[in-house]
């Protein structure tokens, strides 16, 4: 970009951040969002703000030939809130840009499955964290922040907070879960996380990218393979560098 077209872009760049962050977006969507942006901007080599409607398909048509189709959503997402709330313009070709309607039943796990990751899981943190996932139906996210005090021994349920769409809600919580998660916690004594940081000076949970690690590993040497991929499959198997 010449000096005068990175000038105009860094500003409505920050607009645009700013303009997700006012509308309440979550942290992955401003990052998504705003990567929208990037990556169109170092397409063309100048600011998206005056592309014409040839060069916008364009840009997609290339978009659809190197990404993947959730590649393609994310950024037609990204670039309508762009256009919409930073540069005050409509798309009123949005609809040429239409993903393929495919819908496949993701492969998940059998109770066989799970109960063999889970056993050749040796860290003791890694083996309780994953039986807590699958035995609640949390989302990976979700198990990380858990806390001491959504745990209610009471009622037998977990309070599952900002989960997806940032709802909170309540899951039941097993007995054999709930045995694990006290042995654990007494090997820590953390008191917030169930799942603190290795690091004993850190007040952070326990860390995402370890855990994709130990998964990666773990299925790798079980030998699970799935094609379609369950959400949760793909997020713990997911590199944490994506």
């Amino acid at each position: 970009m010449t000096p005068y077209e990175q000038q105009r872009f860094d500003f409505l760049y920050k607009q645009h951040i700013t303009n997700l962050r006012l509308q309440g977006k979550r942290k992955a969507t401003i990052d998504s969002y705003s990567r929208a942006v990037r990556r169109i901007a170092n397409h063309f080599g100048r600011c998206p703000d005056n592309l014409c409607t040839q060069e916008l398909k364009d840009y997609f048509n290339a978009l659809i030939l190197s990404h993947s189709w959730s590649t393609v959503k994310v950024d037609r997402n990204g670039l309508q809130f762009f256009y919409a709330f930073t540069l005050n313009k409509k798309w009123q070709w949005l609809d040429i840009v239409k993903p393929q309607q495919v819908k496949r039943l993701p492969d998940t796990l059998s109770v066989d499955e799970v109960a063999l990751i889970i056993s050749r899981t040796e860290q003791l943190r890694y083996q309780v964290f994953l039986l807590t996932l699958y035995s609640l139906g949390l989302r990976l996210n979700e198990g990380i922040h858990l806390q001491i005090g959504d745990i209610d021994k009471a009622s037998m349920q977990v309070h599952v907070r900002d989960g997806k769409g940032g709802q909170d809600r309540l899951v039941p919580l097993p007995r054999r879960t709930l045995a694990a998660l006290r042995a654990y916690w007494q090997t820590h004594r953390h008191p917030n996380w169930l799942f603190p940081s290795k690091h004993s000076h850190s007040n952070q949970p326990i860390d995402k990218g370890g855990v994709q690690k130990a998964m990666r590993k773990i299925v790798t040497e079980c030998g699970i393979f799935k094609k379609n991929q369950s959400p949760l499959f793909t997020s713990l198997l997911c590199n944490p560098s994506s």
